[in-house]
C-alpha cells in the first residue's frame, strides 16, 4: 500500500537533469547554505508536505506508527506532523512539542561535547582514557577509537546487569567505571582491531568531558549546546521525568503496554536525551553554522573511520554516514530503547532533514528505506520521472 502512495508522490526535479550547472555551498557569516533552485517553489513545498502526509498517515493507520515527524528541504520546513498518544492509558495526543527519549541519537551530541573541548584545547582525539580516569583498568584506548567504535570493550549493559547488586537502585556512570576497575570485564578485541558498534564507548566519553571541562555532563550539554541553540525542550533523564507525563512521551512496547524506564536509564552519554522534532531541527540548522564548532573539526564527525573493505556504511564522531538512492552521502544515526525507536537524518547536499521521534517500536520504521527513497529517488538515465511532471505541472497551476 505504501508503495501505491510513491506512485503518486511529488519530488523536485534534480538540479542536474535540468541543465543547471552544480553550486558548491557558499558561506555567510559563518553559515554554510545552498542555493535554492527555481524548481523549488513555495507550491512545490506545500505539495511535498501533502504527499509526506499521506505516507504518514497511511503508516499510522495501516502499519500503527505513533510518533512525531519533522522533514525540511534547503532548510525549509515542508512537513510536521504527530500522530497517536504520548501515553495510551491517558490517551493524550502527541504534539510536535512533546519529548522523546533520542536512544542512541544521543550520541551525536556526546560526539559535539568531545569535539568542542577538542578545539577550546581541553583534550586530544589520542589522549588516552587513563588521562582522565586514571582507575580505567585498560590500556591503550584513546578517546578516537572510543569516537569512532573501535574500542574493543564489552558492553555495559551486558556486564552490568551480572555486576550490579540491585536493579532497583539507579545506576551512574560512575558505578559503571567503578563496576569496570574492580571486575575488569574481559574486552572483545584489543583496541583498533575492528568497528564494533560500542555503548560503552560513549558513555565514557561522557565521563570524560566531566573530567576535561570540570563539571556534570548533563550541565555541559545544558549550558554549551541547548541553551546557546535554544533547544528548550531538550535535557537528559532525571528521575523527576517521570513525573512531566504532559511534557514527555512515554515509551511503549510494540503492544503499546507501558515501559517503564530502569536502573540503566542513568547512564548517560550513549543514551539519555530526551528532545522534540523542533528542537532537533535547531540541532539541524546549527550544524550549518559555527555556533558550537568550526566547520573544519565538525568534518571528521562525517568523515569515516572504518578501515574494513566492502563496507555499505561508514562511522564517523556520533554519526553513520552512508549513499542513498540518488548518489548522495548522508549523515544519519538511529536509536531503540526502553519503548523508544528514533531516526535523525541529514543531506548536506541540499540541507534537507528527516527526523523521526516514536514511542512505540513495533516495525514501522522498516519503511525508512522507501520514505528515503521517496525523498531522494533513484536517478533514471537523465529522463523525467513522474515526480518531476508532476512538480513540473504545479508550477504551471
Amino acid at each position: 500500500m505504501l508503495c501505491c502512495v510513491f506512485l503518486f508522490s511529488c519530488q523536485e526535479a534534480r538540479q542536474d537533469k535540468l541543465g543547471e550547472k552544480k553550486v558548491k555551498e557558499v558561506e555567510e557569516h559563518g553559515r554554510l547554505r545552498v542555493p535554492v533552485p527555481a524548481y523549488f517553489t513555495a507550491d512545490s513545498a506545500r505539495q511535498l508536505g501533502r504527499h509526506l502526509d499521506s505516507i504518514f498517515t497511511h503508516l499510522h493507520k495501516r502499519n500503527g506508527f505513533n510518533g512525531t515527524v519533522l522533514v525540511t528541504k534547503y532548510d525549509e520546513v515542508v512537513y510536521t506532523g504527530a500522530f497517536g498518544y504520548a501515553d495510551f492509558q491517558r490517551r493524550d495526543s502527541l504534539h510536535t512539542q512533546t519529548a522523546f527519549q533520542l536512544a542512541s541519537v544521543s550520541k551525536q551530541f556526546t560526539a559535539m561535547a568531545v569535539m568542542m573541548l577538542q578545539e577550546q584545547g581541553k583534550l586530544q582525539y589520542d589522549d588516552s582514557v587513563q588521562q582522565y580516569i586514571p582507575d580505567f583498568p585498560y590500556s591503550g584506548i584513546t578517546i578516537r577509537q572510543l569516537l569512532s567504535h573501535r574500542s574493543g570493550l564489552s558492553n555495559y549493559t551486558y556486564f552490568s546487569d551480572e555486576l550490579w547488586p540491585d536493579r532497583k537502585v539507579p545506576i551512574t556512570n560512575d558505578d559503571v567505571l567503578d563496576l569496570m576497575a574492580t571486575h575488569k570485564p574481559p574486552v572483545y578485541f584489543q583496541p583498533d582491531r575492528r568497528f564494533d558498534y560500542s555503548n560503552t564507548g560513549y558513555f565514557l566519553l561522557a565521563s570524560i568531558v566531566e573530567k576535561a571541562s570540570g563539571m556534570p555532563f548533563a550541565s555541559f550539554l545544558q549550558k554549551k549546546i541547548f541553551a546557546p541553540l535554544q533547544m528548550t525542550n531538550t535535557f537528559t533523564y532525571s528521575d523527576s521525568l517521570v513525573a512531566q507525563t504532559e511534557k514527555v512521551a512515554t515509551g511503549h512496547t510494540g503492544g503499546r503496554r507501558k515501559r517503564w524506564p530502569d536502573y540503566l536509564d542513568t547512564v548517560l552519554g550513549d543514551k539519555g536525551m530526551y528532545s522534540t522534532v523542533e528542537d532537533l531541527y535547531k540541532w539541524d540548522q546549527a550544524l550549518y553554522t559555527e555556533k558550537l564548532v568550526k566547520h573544519e573539526t565538525l568534518e571528521l564527525a562525517f568523515t569515516g573511520t572504518r578501515q574494513e573493505r566492502k563496507k555499505d556504511e561508514d562511522y564517523g564522531f556520533g554519526w553513520r554516514i552512508k549513499e542513498v538512492s540518488n548518489g548522495d552521502t548522508v549523515v544519519y544515526h538511529g536509536g531503540l530503547w526502553h519503548g523508544y525507536a528514533t531516526y535523525l537524518l541529514r543531506n548536506p547536499k541540499d540541507h534537507s532533514a528527516l527526523i523521526i521521534l516514536s514511542n512505540v517500536p513495533n516495525g514501522s520504521f522498516r519503511h525508512l528505506k522507501e520514505i528515503e527513497h521517496f525523498l531522494y529517488p533513484e536517478q533514471n538515465g537523465g529522463k523525467e520521472d513522474e515526480n518531476q511532471i508532476i512538480v513540473a505541472s504545479s508550477r504551471k497551476n
